[in-house]
């Protein structure tokens, strides 16, 4: 009796009891400098790979003292300070963001970075340039938002945190739109533009412990496998270090044209997106380094000829790279990444480097086949397409009504009306319906050992 009174006496009370409200975000930024990526676990890892010499901060700091031409003096040489605490650089850096640079982000980093070297009249005069630059950027690209941000909370320091309202309204306009959007897929990033998107994470959470991740669960929940799959199969052996190459929309910068062999003179990728697109990975682990995929995209950059040696690459592989964080078997991974929100999607037929490929992505569909890329016209649909053979999965290109035969496998149906209802009959079964992504693609699992005709007819509009 004694145990049920005490029971309900219990549930009255959590009953009558006002439930407290929801704590409230905080937008005022109270850390110290510096505030943005080094944080204090992350420049304890970079100072002892400092102090045993390592070949990615010997590298670094062999590029700083041949005083060569840097593609970002701002971060490289506020880097550099940062960790070795060496005056001159520190100064050089300080010396370079107070004269015509106009970089938001590196301005940010130089005065986040730097504050030790830099004298008050320098502080804020720096300050006075960045905030003027801020009103100036008004895009709404990644890079531009993330410029934004990090200059707002390296500057936070006046009194009457004037970063408070700014930064709510960036962080409020993501989990409206921004957010949204990416996890719907209505918005697309290329693998080097992802970078930006990951300094915003880590700037977010580490100054006001926000999760930025929970506005686009179902983009986040897929990031680690696009970083991975989104490369076409063969490296490209440049003489610094040998480059994966993330997918190229429009065409191979230099040559515009991508039926050349990708390692021929007139066809050269853009390094730089490819040093962005791997330190894009390389902060993605470092964000969440317990997450399974994230393991597995670590055992994809730790090979360390890939390491990047280049004047761009070189600090970001410094500050990013833990080779102390252990890898999975990106071999364990599966060979067709399919997200239905966007459409995006790749399959290889195997992890060798010579592996033949296809890419489906922003409109853009790819094949890669013996070295060579080839756009794929989505729009040239045949009476009876034969399908492209990658591996265990099929690839078609066709319009309704569409006739083919098929040996099994995953059978990828491009070139369809995007989130469209179609009606599939496969040789000795039942008709189904299946409503094709965004992209208009349907995606067609089959037994490997299944061969049979497939034809494929207009179904009904989704209600």
């Amino acid at each position: 009796m004694i145990s049920d009174w005490v029971t309900r006496f219990v549930v009255l009370a959590f009953i009558l009891t006002p439930s407290l409200p929801a704590q409230e975000d905080e937008f005022r930024v109270y850390t110290e400098h510096p505030r943005l990526i080094l944080t204090t676990q992350r420049l304890r890892l970079l100072k002892r790979e400092r102090e045993r010499e390592s070949q990615r901060w010997r590298q670094f700091d062999l590029l700083v003292k041949g005083a060569g031409a840097w593609p970002e003096p701002g971060f490289a040489l506020a880097l550099y300070y940062a960790v070795s605490g060496d005056q001159a650089a520190g100064k050089r850096a300080v010396e370079w963001a107070l004269g015509p640079a106009d970089d938001l982000r590196q301005l940010a980093l130089v005065y986040d970075w730097c504050q030790p070297v830099l004298s008050s009249k320098e502080s804020a005069a720096l300050a006075a340039k960045i905030r003027q630059l801020i009103q100036k950027r008004t895009g709404n690209d990644i890079a531009t938002r993330r410029d934004r941000i990090l200059a707002l909370i390296a500057t936070a320091d006046d009194a009457e945190h004037s970063e408070e309202v700014p930064l709510e309204q960036a962080v409020r306009q993501w989990r409206l739109e921004y957010g949204p959007a990416l996890d719907g897929g209505r918005t697309t990033l290329e693998l080097p533009d992802v970078y930006p998107l990951l300094e915003i994470l880590h700037a977010i959470r580490d100054n006001l412990q926000i999760e930025l991740r929970n506005a686009a669960p179902g983009y986040f929940a897929h990031l680690a496998k696009y970083l991975v799959m989104g490369n076409y199969p063969a490296p490209y052996r440049a003489p610094e270090n040998e480059f994966r190459i993330p997918m190229y929309l429009g065409g191979i910068e230099s040559s515009g044209v991508k039926s050349s062999r990708i390692e021929s003179n007139n066809a050269q990728p853009d390094l730089n997106r490819a040093a962005l697109a791997r330190a894009a990975g390389l902060s993605m682990v470092a964000y969440d380094n317990n997450a399974l995929d994230n393991q597995f995209l670590q055992g994809w950059l730790i090979q360390d000829r890939f390491s990047l040696m280049t004047p761009l690459g070189a600090p970001y592989e410094y500050l990013w790279a833990n080779p102390y964080q252990p890898g999975l078997s990106y071999f364990q991974l599966p060979l067709v990444f399919h997200d239905e929100n966007s459409g995006a999607l790749f399959a290889r037929s195997a992890w060798d480097e010579d592996a033949d490929w296809f890419g489906l992505y922003g409109g853009e569909a790819e094949l890669f086949h013996d070295g060579r890329i080839t756009v794929v016209n989505q729009a040239a649909g045949a009476a009876a397409p034969k399908p492209v053979e990658i591996g265990e999965t099929s690839v078609v290109v066709g319009r309704t009504p569409l006739q083919f035969s098929m040996e099994g496998g995953t059978v990828l149906v491009i070139g369809l009306k995007p989130l469209y209802p179609y009606l599939v009959e496969t040789d000795d079964e039942e008709m189904r319906e299946a409503a094709t992504d965004r992209a208009g693609t349907l995606v067609l699992e089959y037994p490997s050992s299944r061969m049979a005709g497939v034809r494929i007819h207009t179904g009904a509009l989704i209600q």
